[in-house]
């Protein structure tokens, strides 16, 4: 009898030790994730300032956001940032990976040199093109230095022109990322198909725009969906290279969230615009998996 007594306790043993090794992660993800995702969104609709009060306010903190001019500043240049990354990220992405899937040499060499930025912080990023496009130290000044004294690039300093080195920055990190999702979905489609489109006397223009292209569908809708949700929570980046200014020209909702809620004490607001940030997140995320999940294995 002791033997099956054995059995049936190491079968039980095998069953729970995962569990128990799980439970600790899973207990601190619904605590600090989901948990502060509900009490932020309760502190929205209470007058907080410098600390959290549970006096209810109703919706009063986002009639007071949406009258904010920072907020509309904030989101206007989310609205250019966020349509500039995306779709020159998209561009520059799918550029490299048909360049690459041509079979090249010095592929190996290549493929982690354009991804090299992406294992690099958005701090680390900020700080770089921060040197590099400051008149008095970056390019600009090399130029001068090199006799090209009629050289002029000082967007980073211009109220109107900000907002697009920040475009610049978020682009150089993140189009080798979305090269890979492409790389990986060009290597993906069946040759075959290929083959027959080729013997059909198919151009390689009429093959890329009419079969390549509309089956990297899942990869165009994998990279929207994570560039969008980048753009969306952006803040190192911006900190580190323009610290929201010159004023607030590359304001975003990430910065006004962290200014309002710790620098104003109006924690009210700030997690109002927090709450926005994440239902518009949302907005995305979730058509996105509810695609993924229905479509047939």
């Amino acid at each position: 009898m002791a033997r099956p007594v054995q059995s049936d306790l190491r079968t039980r043993l095998q069953e729970w030790i995962p569990k128990i090794v799980l439970a600790p992660s899973v207990a601190s993800m619904l605590i600090f994730v989901y948990g502060f995702i509900v009490f932020t969104g309760y502190l929205s609709f209470t007058n907080s300032r410098i600390l959290p009060t549970f006096d209810l306010v109703g919706w009063h903190n986002y009639w007071r956001l949406f009258q904010l001019p920072t907020w509309t500043i904030a989101v206007q240049n989310l609205a250019i940032f966020a349509s500039l990354y995306i779709a020159i990220c998209i561009a520059i992405g799918l550029s490299l990976a048909i360049f690459l899937d041509q079979k090249i040499r010095g592929e190996g060499l290549l493929r982690p040199i354009f991804l090299y930025p992406m294992a690099l912080s958005f701090i680390v990023t900020g700080t770089a093109w921060k040197w590099l496009l400051d008149p008095g130290i970056g390019i600009e000044h090399t130029l001068h230095l090199w006799g090209w004294e009629s050289f002029h690039f000082g967007w980073i300093k211009s109220s109107s022109m900000a907002i697009y080195t920040v475009v610049i920055a978020a682009v150089w990190q993140s189009s080798g990322f979305v090269m890979a999702m492409f790389l990986a979905g060009l290597r993906g489609i069946d040759n075959e198909i290929l083959k027959a489109a080729q013997m059909d006397g198919a151009s390689n223009w009429n093959l890329y725009r009419r079969i390549i292209i509309p089956q990297l569908r899942p990869a165009f809708l994998s990279a929207f969906v994570i560039l969008a949700h980048l753009a969306v929570k952006s803040y190192d980046l911006v900190i580190a290279l323009t610290g929201g200014g010159p004023g607030r020209a590359t304001e975003l909702p990430a910065t006004f969230m962290y200014s309002y809620t710790f620098t104003r004490n109006e924690m009210g607001v700030g997690a109002a615009s927090a709450v926005i940030m994440l239902m518009t997140i949302a907005a995305i995320m979730i058509p996105y998996l509810y695609a993924e999940l229905k479509e047939p294995k």
